[in-house]
């Protein structure tokens, strides 16, 4: 397959690292703490490997897995190492209790990233609709994104399908906005007696 980073250490992190590897992609795991991503790196096995937090990524697809307050400050410091990457945003920039998002049409958190990238590297929202446990059932399950470059879509797609998703097309970076939203829609009903088992999908009639 290929190999594809992905910036941090956490339970997001966890879900997608694992199910790429066992895909038969390669992992490579940067985060500020890089006992934390060794561990994380071990963990998964199948060749996972671990980069410098800030030097450039060995994958072409880059896996942003870090909380939203800290996204826009960890691209500005890689600043030009991630340079004509394809940068997938997961990020959910949810408010204190969860019940809505900080960001605004237009400005949000995928928007942010995208001013703070280098202009060649092109900025995809996903994964942000989907938790970690199921991400980890790998099971088969719909999974939304958004951005402005088809090419780089096509790119992300073809991951998806690799990981035994199904990729369905949100529309441009704009829509990024609505996608985050959507997470909120899964939380509210995950919490109102759903589970946190479940996952957004879409389904012809």
């Amino acid at each position: 397959m290929t190999t594809i980073t992905i910036i941090g250490s956490g339970t997001m992190a966890t879900a997608i690292g694992t199910r790429a590897a066992r895909h038969g992609h390669t992992v490579e795991l940067m985060s500020r703490n890089p006992a934390q991503a060794q561990a994380l790196a071990d963990r998964i096995g199948d060749g996972a490997i671990v980069g410098t937090f800030g030097a450039r990524p060995a994958g072409d697809i880059v896996i942003l897995a870090v909380l939203y307050a800290g996204a826009v400050d960890a691209v500005t410091h890689y600043g030009e190492a991630l340079a004509g990457k394809i940068l997938v945003d997961i990020t959910n920039p949810f408010n204190a209790d969860g019940t809505g998002v900080v960001t605004t049409p237009g400005h949000s958190a995928s928007e942010q990233i995208a001013a703070a990238a280098p202009e060649s590297a092109l900025v995809v929202k996903a994964f942000n609709t989907i938790f970690g446990g199921v991400i980890a059932e790998d099971q088969p399950v719909d999974l939304f994104f958004a951005g402005d470059s088809a090419e780089a879509k096509a790119r992300v797609a073809e991951f998806l399908e690799s990981l035994g998703m199904r990729p369905l097309d949100a529309g441009g970076l704009g829509m990024a906005h609505a996608l985050e939203w959507a997470g909120i829609l899964l939380v509210g009903v995950a919490r109102n007696g759903a589970g946190f088992d479940i996952a957004l999908g879409a389904r012809a009639l």
